[in-house]
């Protein structure tokens, strides 16, 4: 019995040794094979038709704005007003009536001088794979500026460029360390379920119509 339990012990121990050089290797390469497609700087953006900007929550949990949300804003409203995008697909949740980053998103967009006919919404960007493939699949775009924060955009870059779109990822503005800590502990597992994903050919859980922007 004891040597049974030993042997189940050693192959989870394994098991586990294994999955931390997984995580390990995938943030690398992740981080490595973007390096040269995501950037803070405004001027070093290529001009592109479209950009697609990845959805968060608009508020935190306990009610209070949410920095992210409103960093990606700016940073959307910064390339549109610069001439370096003209259209911009909003993607995100909107599995509750009573959640529409999308919507949240547009509104905002509004309110800082964005057209509205310049605004596309994706209301099945659950998961960044489906926001990505989508903007392909449903929206018929091959060339992106992805907007996020840097953290993100360093997976949605690597996830594009997989998937045979030319992105570059435009790095919205951070929160402080501390406020991020979860969420940035969050994004080591997302970027190595990113790398699952793509070994299980994972597809967005959502078709639909072409939609057509001029």
């Amino acid at each position: 019995m004891k040597k049974i339990i030993k042997t189940i012990f050693k192959f989870f121990l394994l098991l586990f040794v294994a999955g931390i050089i997984f995580i390990a290797w995938a943030n690398y390469s992740i981080k490595k094979d973007s390096n040269d497609s995501v950037s803070n700087y405004l001027e070093e953006v290529p001009k592109t038709k479209v950009a697609l900007l990845l959805g968060t929550s608009k508020n935190l949990s306990n009610g209070q704005p949410n920095a992210y949300f409103y960093n990606r804003i700016q940073a959307t409203v910064d390339l549109y007003k610069s001439g370096k995008i003209q259209y911009i697909i909003v993607s995100g949740d909107n599995s509750r009536k009573d959640y529409n980053e999308p919507e949240d998103m547009q509104m905002e967009l509004i309110k800082n001088g964005i057209p509205q006919d310049r605004i596309f919404m994706d209301h099945a960007g659950f998961r960044t794979l489906d926001s990505i493939v989508r903007a392909k699949d449903i929206f018929g775009q091959t060339k992106l500026v992805i907007i996020s924060q840097k953290f993100h955009n360093e997976r949605a870059v690597f996830l594009a460029q997989q998937n045979g779109i030319d992105a570059f990822g435009y790095n919205a503005k951070d929160v402080n360390k501390y406020m991020g800590l979860k969420t940035n502990m969050r994004e080591y597992f997302a970027k190595a379920k990113a790398y699952w994903d793509l070994i299980l050919g994972i597809e967005p859980k959502f078709g639909g119509d072409k939609i057509l922007i001029p």
